[in-house]
């Protein structure tokens, strides 16, 4: 089959693989109809993520249908079109029965490697690095899907892929991240980055209960797209105005009762002296976390106010004013996706027409131009806020 394979720092490439097996029982196949690339996977393709390996298949947004299916898989049979997780469960151990499945004990099957990163294994993670299992990636014509019974759900035929597929990853982690952000009705809050997270966390942000909603991007077109599909106020971080300054105007001085970092580990420094470092690092092709949303989020955001913190961060993140959250007493909440405890809810709403998550989408292309897409997505050329691929 083909697949994106990972050959190196900024090199991925259509490469002829073979096909996926079931490995066991719980598996199924799935023929992937529609996959899509997400901004965690540039963390990849700019060597900030640990333990990849060459010919690794990546990406983790993709849905299709069921090819195969191993003998104990009870909820899924040949023809079922469903949408994979990006996050593996076992729907067994400690953190699955409470619902926190990005957290799972048992799909990671490299543990020791994901505790030398970050103290402890969290679940397995389709197409991203070995300290988070080694699975092969969606971006591809065919992908292996273990647990199936806890992890896919079947979409119905009243459904297209484009109103589906977000629920892989992008929707659930922009719910998540406004549900951890607190919100209560009349709420201001606001929400750094209006990449595809972002936008789903204004859409959320709203249907939980704010009355405000300010968007903070660089991006012209992210920001556009953020006000045609919503009432969202906005603050574009090239102008002159400082965004703590903003934020204080609009707020009559007391900030904002929430903030949403959906930037993380890649967020652009707009002062001389941050971009000069950030060139040195590239140059010297050094792997970092960028702190400055955070810095914003913390000196912005209200006395006893919340952070919810979807935006990947990998390894260390240095300059953070602890001191000011801290003394504000800040609550931040954090964590990578528990996909499944959002998928049915959220299937629910947009078979109810409550929200149509195509509206992310700005460009579709093949499979087989995949290496193209990336570099389009990631230097932000012709609008590019979404793509999506189809084999």
């Amino acid at each position: 089959m083909k697949a994106l394979v990972w050959h190196g720092r900024n090199d991925v490439r259509i490469d002829t693989v073979p096909d996926p097996k079931i490995k066991e029982p719980t598996d199924v196949i799935l023929k992937i109809t529609s996959t899509a690339i997400c901004g965690s996977d540039l963390h990849i393709v700019d060597g900030m993520v640990p333990t990849m390996e060459k010919g690794d298949i990546l990406g983790h947004e993709f849905m299709g249908e069921v090819v195969e299916a191993g003998r104990e898989v009870k909820k899924f049979k040949v023809g079922d079109r469903v949408v994979v997780p990006f996050t593996i469960a076992c729907g067994n151990c400690e953190y699955c029965d409470d619902t926190l499945y990005s957290l799972c004990d048992n799909s990671n099957p490299n543990p020791e490697k994901a505790k030398a990163n970050l103290g402890h294994s969290i679940s397995g993670i389709f197409g991203y690095s070995h300290m988070l299992g080694g699975f092969d990636g969606g971006q591809a014509e065919y992908v292996r899907v273990p647990y199936a019974d806890v992890g896919p759900i079947k979409v119905p035929s009243t459904l297209s892929d484009d109103q589906s597929l977000f629920l892989s990853d992008i929707f659930p982690t922009g719910y998540m991240a406004a549900e951890n952000a607190d919100i209560k009705r009349g709420d201001t809050v606001a929400i750094w980055g209006c990449g595809p997270v972002g936008q789903f966390a204004i859409q959320s942000a709203f249907m939980l209960g704010a009355e405000r909603v300010i968007a903070i991007d660089s991006v012209k077109e992210r920001l556009d797209m953020a006000k045609k599909h919503s009432r969202v106020e906005l603050i574009r971080t090239t102008d002159r105005d400082d965004v703590y300054e903003k934020l204080m105007e609009m707020t009559n001085g007391k900030g904002p009762d929430s903030c949403i970092d959906a930037v993380g580990a890649e967020a652009h420094g707009d002062t001389l002296i941050g971009k000069a470092v950030d060139k040195t690092k590239e140059i010297l092709q050094l792997p970092m976390s960028r702190p400055y949303v955070l810095q914003q989020i913390m000196m912005s955001c209200k006395k006893a106010g919340t952070v919810s913190i979807p935006g990947v961060y990998i390894g260390m993140v240095n300059e953070i004013p602890f001191g000011a959250a801290m003394n504000k007493a800040l609550t931040f909440k954090m964590g990578q996706t528990h996909v499944q405890r959002y998928l049915k809810p959220l299937l629910d709403k947009v078979d109810e027409g409550l929200i149509d998550p195509s509206f992310i989408i700005t460009h579709r292309m093949k499979l087989d131009e995949a290496p193209k897409a990336y570099d389009l997505f990631k230097n932000k050329e012709d609008k590019c806020v979404k793509v999506v691929l189809t084999p």
